[in-house]
């Protein structure tokens, strides 16, 4: 895709006053969303049931469906997207088409954002949702409850002040949690709200898509049902909740009175828990399930071919080894650096990925915005500087903890780099958790219990969802960067209009990220959609755009066709 076609699939997209891409940018300011071809499909079916495999270790894994309690949001967008819908969802090639809203504008120096929601709407318990509705979540998101999950969107609004007499927080730390300020978000009719922001957010659509603030839930349930609303969720999604098992079972229905004619088209999904790729594959073969997404592990995509349909989506996220530096020993630029030299991503991705996706040196991949695959100072592998570097610091004393997400690729990927590293005589000890013990393990002991990780994150936007500030911003509990210079180039890069201009900001974020050895980047990596033939929709049958790791996939468009 051409830089100017980039340019209009997808910033420039976000506010009427964007300026062109400059045709000289090293980056593009948008994707096409996928690398492969639609697969052929029958006629749009209505009825039938599907039974959708989730991976334990990732989005098979949930607590809650509460939005603005759900730590795996990100995770768990599957059921969020069934149960809630979306203000506004990514479409083929990085369109931004409308869902329960219907329209944005901005105002000129883009710090305020005014949503126009979908008239006549109502949710499954028969309320109307409208703009007070919306008002009423985003207070809960942006209030006490989010902020005290590490939920809350990345706007950039006036909150109340503390309560006279209460505490300061301690040196470094983040303001104890409070409310957005009266007036920050307003409800300006039956169907408009506007947020006011004290900085301009040329990001501030795409930073719905796969957040929490885009799941908006029913204000009258969440009153009467209290804690136990997660557990029994109310939207105004294409699907109502018939039974939830937290991390093993969650069965949605048709909602009969969506908004959308001739939507949904499936009557049932059932959303399923199994332990891993190879799980789902046998339970594939045998029927038990018709969908499995988030497939990984290189050698069952390609068997998978000979049986499913197989969508491969366009990467927005690489995988990432987080250092801690926060903590010894990577506190110390030269042990960082020696990290750098001592890994080799090209056989790890040879040889457990085929070479299916391209080596990145920087946060971004060429599914997203602004991509820059090769970014200036990047410290490459060298296995003699490595040893120097780690004599030089005292890394052969000590044992390095590493660990990652307890799914087999992460975990293979890990095992190859404490090879790797061994190999130049480093001690390394390795730890995987489940989703849920991977976060504890985050938040342990303020953040200072882990030392290295392998993750992947990343968005459309780097501004949104799981993004560059997920892992490399200050203010994130699962990052391990603690640098208000680089909380500067993404703030600056966020706050733009321009698409260029961004660009130009998040490149040298990359820079300075590589300059300080704060994190290698392994490989852009979008793992495959599997599906059995007569399955259609989009991400499953053809091309979406990654969201957020994974598409985001629109549940009330698939329909299933066992015949075709």
């Amino acid at each position: 895709m051409s830089v100017r076609v980039a340019c209009i699939a997808g910033v420039a997209a976000l506010v009427a006053t964007s300026a062109a891409c400059s045709s000289s940018s090293s980056s593009t300011a948008g994707g096409t969303g996928s690398s492969s071809s639609a697969i052929p499909t029958s006629a749009p079916k209505a009825g039938g049931s599907i039974t959708v495999l989730e991976s334990s270790g990732y989005s098979g894994a949930w607590s809650t469906l509460d939005p603005a309690k759900n730590k795996e949001g990100a995770a768990t967008q599957d059921f969020m997207v069934a149960i809630y819908g979306q203000l506004f969802q990514l479409g083929p090639g990085g369109k931004i088409e409308p869902d329960l809203a219907t329209g944005y504008t901005f105002s000129p120096d883009a710090k305020d954002v005014t949503i126009t929601l979908r008239q006549g709407v109502k949710f499954t318990d028969g309320t109307d949702f409208n703009a007070q509705a919306v008002d009423y979540n985003w207070e809960r998101d942006l209030g006490t409850i989010g902020i005290s999950n590490g939920l809350n969107p990345a706007w950039s609004i006036k909150m109340q002040a503390p309560p006279p007499g209460s505490k300061p927080p301690p040196p470094g730390a983040p303001p104890a949690p409070q409310p957005p300020a009266k007036g920050a978000i307003e409800v300006t009719g039956p169907y408009t709200i506007v947020v006011h922001q004290t900085v301009p957010n040329g990001a501030f659509v795409n930073q719905l898509f796969d957040s929490i603030a885009t799941w908006i839930a029913s204000p009258t349930a969440l009153q009467k049902q209290g804690d136990a609303f997660g557990q029994s969720p109310v939207g105004a999604g294409p699907f109502t909740v018939a039974s939830n098992t937290p991390n093993n079972l969650l069965i949605v229905k048709k909602n009969p009175n969506y908004w959308q004619a001739g939507r949904p088209y499936l009557d049932q999904i059932t959303f399923k828990t199994v332990g891993s790729d190879e799980a789902a594959y046998e339970a594939m073969l045998a029927g038990q399930g018709q969908v499995y997404e988030n497939m990984s592990t290189n050698q069952l995509i390609d068997q998978s071919a000979q049986h499913f349909q197989v969508e491969n989506n366009l990467a927005t996220s690489a995988y990432d080894l987080q250092l801690n530096t926060a903590v010894p020993p990577f506190d110390k630029p030269a042990a960082r650096q020696a990290i750098y030299a001592a890994t080799n991503f090209q056989p790890i991705l040879q040889h457990l990925f085929g070479g299916k996706y391209p080596i990145v040196q920087g946060f971004t991949g060429p599914g997203g915005i602004c991509y820059q695959q090769n970014v200036p100072g990047y410290q490459g592998y060298n296995p003699t500087l490595a040893k120097q570097l780690i004599q030089q610091t005292g890394l052969d004393k000590q044992t390095i903890q590493l660990g990652t997400i307890a799914l087999s690729t992460a975990q293979q990927s890990m095992q190859a780099l404490a090879t790797e590293w061994e190999a130049v005589g480093l001690h390394v000890k390795q730890t995987s958790w489940p989703l849920s013990g991977l976060i504890a393990a985050f938040e342990a002991n303020g953040g200072k219990s882990w030392q290295s990780m392998v993750q992947t994150a990343g968005a459309y936007d780097p501004a949104a969802a799981i993004g560059v500030n997920f892992r490399f911003n200050s203010k994130s509990p699962f990052s391990g960067v603690h640098d208000p210079k680089l909380d500067g180039f993404l703030a600056s890069a966020q706050a733009s209009a321009d698409p260029g201009v961004r660009c130009g900001f998040y490149n040298q974020a990359a820079e300075y990220i590589a300059k300080n050895y704060y994190g290698p980047f392994f490989f852009a990596f979008s793992p495959a959609n599997i599906s059995v033939h007569g399955v259609a929709g989009p991400g499953l049958s053809s091309p979406l755009a990654t969201v957020a790791v994974v598409p985001t996939i629109p549940w009330e468009d698939v329909y299933y066709n066992p015949a075709s």
